[in-house]
């Protein structure tokens, strides 16, 4: 970081495509997925309908972290359309710098935590005896609502955002014909636009879906006694848990960011499958350790006030560079001195913001609330909708002109209510779409047994 340069951080963007897109400013969207999260005892049973059926202790305040995560999810890329200077794939005329700020407090873990959550979650299934088993169930959840995603839920975004900007002629059926052929489109038609067809938001299905397999492939080598000791020496260390993890994140920062920035296009983006692999990886090898969970109940406050210093001094850095006279003395210090420290403060402010957050939500969301299996179940569909809610609903309420309040109020307004009547009405009710949007086929009124499909 540099304080020669007024300008924000590069490499966030508003959502993915499959291949590589020019990085822009802000960031888009997942647990094992927006799954159920529980640690399991008993007998499993693999069932036609690929579920398990489980005695099981739950952690209520995992699965509830990422019923929250999701809905920042949604404010989130609500919010993207209204940012001042930061891409997304469609802008309101009423953007606004300032929220450039808060937008880049929360953008900086927001992905992060949700890979976290999913080593959590993996961790918490045992699935290390049946790992064929837990690889081909991954699948299913995962890519089979990225393929219907892909070709069903997304194609309204391309086509939103390619007659916005001209490249494609007014006419979804058309659009659609065209679009479901996977050929390239006119340079600059949408994000992918090289591939004929693109993920969006959907591309956390497709890096998670890797590191899974990865990590099943690497559960034998991570059960080791070797390791386990390993990890429970650094999960008991106060320094180690908080200073290894940071290290690891800085060094992603400093030596791939500048070269591999984020794109979303999973082949080719080093740098975000380094930090998300990372945390994913982290989460796996710490969520059934005793001691991690009570060292991150024990620090909740020390890595509360690290966090806020650590973006403190991120943000600080950044507002200095905009705000600093062109003669002042600070300028002439080297810029890699200013470089270093802004990503210091941004790999620390990461790491300990996550584990502030599980600290934090172990003591007050460890508990049954009773929205939690309705929200739990939620997740999946309203992540895969929201986002072409948010598109589509901003498309047809920009030429409306109803000014920087009411327009942002019923966007959020009408993505939310969409997700909920498409959901509640739809999807949970209809058997063979609900496997689409990675629920189990049985609806849970069909069983009085308590079933947590993987």
């Amino acid at each position: 970081m540099s304080l020669r340069c007024s300008s924000l951080p590069q490499g966030t963007k508003g959502s993915g495509s499959i291949g590589p897109t020019t990085p822009a400013i802000g960031h888009c969207v997942g647990s094992s997925g927006p799954l159920p999260v529980a640690a399991r005892t008993g007998r499993r049973h693999l069932g036609s309908t690929l579920r398990h059926t489980t005695t099981m202790t739950r952690r209520y305040d995992i699965d509830a972290l990422r019923v929250f995560a999701f809905a920042l999810l949604i404010l989130y890329h609500t919010a993207m359309a209204y940012v001042d200077d930061w891409g997304f794939h469609l802008k309101s005329v009423h953007a606004a710098e300032w929220l450039q700020w808060p937008m880049l407090f929360v953008n900086r873990w927001r992905m992060s935590l949700l890979f976290l959550i999913s080593g959590i979650a993996i961790a918490l299934m045992r699935p290390e005896g049946r790992l064929l088993r837990f690889a081909g169930l991954r699948t299913w959840r995962l890519l089979l609502p990225l393929l219907f995603g892909m070709f069903v839920i997304v194609p309204i975004q391309p086509y939103c955002e390619g007659v916005a900007n001209g490249h494609v002629a007014p006419g979804f059926g058309h659009f659609l014909l065209r679009y479901w052929q996977v050929r390239p489109w006119p340079e600059g038609s949408f994000a992918g636009w090289q591939y004929g067809i693109t993920w969006n938001h959907l591309w956390y299905l497709a890096y998670l879906w890797n590191y899974t397999l990865a990590l099943a492939l690497l559960m034998p080598l991570l059960g080791t006694a070797v390791v386990r000791r390993a990890v429970t020496f650094c999960a008991a260390s106060p320094m180690l848990l908080i200073g290894l993890p940071s290290a690891l994140l800085l060094a992603w920062v400093i030596w791939l960011e500048p070269i591999y920035p984020s794109t979303n296009a999973l082949l080719s983006d080093w740098y975000q499958h380094a930090k998300y692999a990372t945390v994913f990886l982290a989460g796996y090898l710490l969520g059934r350790e005793p001691v991690f969970w009570q060292r991150v109940v024990a620090l909740r406050r020390t890595t509360l006030w690290l966090a806020l210093a650590a973006v403190g001094w991120y943000l600080g850095l950044r507002i200095l560079g905009q705000v600093l006279p062109a003669d002042s003395l600070l300028r002439q210090w080297p810029e890699p001195f200013w470089d270093l420290q802004g990503r210091a403060s941004q790999s620390l402010y990461v790491w300990t913001a996550l584990l502030a957050i599980l600290g934090w939500g172990k003591v007050f969301l460890d508990r049954p609330f009773r929205w939690l299996p309705y929200c739990t179940e939620a997740i999946y569909p309203w992540y895969m909708l929201h986002q072409s809610l948010i598109i589509a609903l901003l498309f047809w309420l920009r030429p409306l002109q109803l000014g920087p309040w009411m327009e942002p109020a019923l966007l959020l307004g009408g993505t939310v209510g969409g997700c909920l009547l498409i959901h509640e009405l739809l999807i949970r009710r209809v058997r063979w779409l609900r496997p689409l949007f990675g629920l189990r086929a049985e609806p849970p009124a069909a069983s009085k047994a308590r079933t947590v499909a993987l």
